[in-house]
């Protein structure tokens, strides 16, 4: 695992990048897909597309399943199974993409409560103002009717933080082995569920437009095999609660697709809570900058 407080590699940038990019498109994908497509279902092709994907990857050794189903669980089907349906049930994208972020400073809480893991005075100041932004934005008027969706959210977000925490213990599985046991557990499990309670799925399913499906595969194999795969890789590098806080730029952009390509209301509160988390991530890069440069002081020291 790389040095906790060394300077992020021009990869690792990348690989930041990369994933606030598939994401904030992503969350609007979902979007649009569960408007015709069950939720349950949705999730259960979304894993079953990418598992096919990464069947490759499920070589042995395998993890003890007693310390690795837990975390399958919680990234796949509980998490997934629960931000489609809310993606389902609320009218407008942006409030719950708001509380999805909520993950973050949730990642921060696990990794101190579990691992013991610390941040810098700076950089949790920076955390906390951006979840101070976000749930500004949360609280948005217009938001109030989408309350289930957003509490919905919340949930999810736990389940995902928590489990982001527990791949650090899992340094020996590689992120696309680890996305293909998530998929390998997350397809059945969520197809059972939509074969449950989603009887007319099938039927859906036959007249969905190429479109839809294409915003599925794009979950599937953008987001499932290079998203989150990218995710774990840079979490079993670094502290969390040091990669964590770039993705509060995500909601910005997801917000950005509603309001111009969706339909979402832009209002004072939003834009207030969206200025208050670029602020809590620039600060955030600030404390960066500063570990970065007292790395390399201390590299300098040591060759002197």
């Amino acid at each position: 695992m790389t040095s906790s407080r060394s300077p992020f590699a021009t990869s690792e940038w990348l690989a930041i990048a990369a994933i606030i990019l598939i994401w904030g498109v992503n969350n609007a994908a979902a979007k649009v897909a569960t408007g015709v497509l069950p939720p349950f279902f949705v999730g259960g092709a979304r894993f079953a597309i990418a598992l096919v994907v990464l069947i490759p990857f499920l070589r042995p050794p395998f993890p003890p399943w007693r310390q690795v189903l837990p975390i399958l669980l919680l990234l796949g089907p509980l998490h997934f199974g629960l931000i489609y349906y809310g993606f389902s049930i609320v009218k407008n994208l942006s409030p719950l993409v708001v509380s999805l972020q909520l993950w973050i400073p949730m990642t921060a809480f696990f990794a101190w409560r579990v691992l013991g893991e610390t941040m810098s005075r700076s950089g949790l100041a920076g955390m906390l103002i951006a979840f101070v932004g976000v749930a500004g934005m949360s609280l948005d008027p217009h938001a109030a009717g989408d309350l289930p969706g957003i509490l919905i959210g919340v949930v999810a977000s736990a389940m995902w933080a928590l489990g982001t925490v527990w791949v650090r213990r899992t340094p020996g599985v590689t992120p696309l082995k680890m996305q293909a046991l998530t998929s390998l557990v997350g397809a059945p499990v969520l197809l059972a569920a939509s074969a449950l309670f989603e009887p007319d799925a099938l039927q859906r399913a036959a007249g969905a437009s190429w479109m839809i499906w294409g915003l599925v595969g794009w979950a599937a194999l953008a987001s499932t095999v290079g998203a989150s795969a990218l995710l774990f890789w840079l979490v079993q590098r670094r502290e969390p609660g040091r990669v964590t806080p770039w993705f509060l730029l995500t909601p910005l952009l997801s917000c950005g697709i509603g309001v111009g390509l969706m339909g979402d209301h832009l209002t004072p509160q939003l834009l207030l809570g969206g200025a208050a988390t670029l602020s809590g991530v620039a600060l955030v890069a600030l404390s960066e900058r500063r570990a970065a440069a007292a790395a390399a002081a201390a590299v300098a020291v040591d060759q002197a």
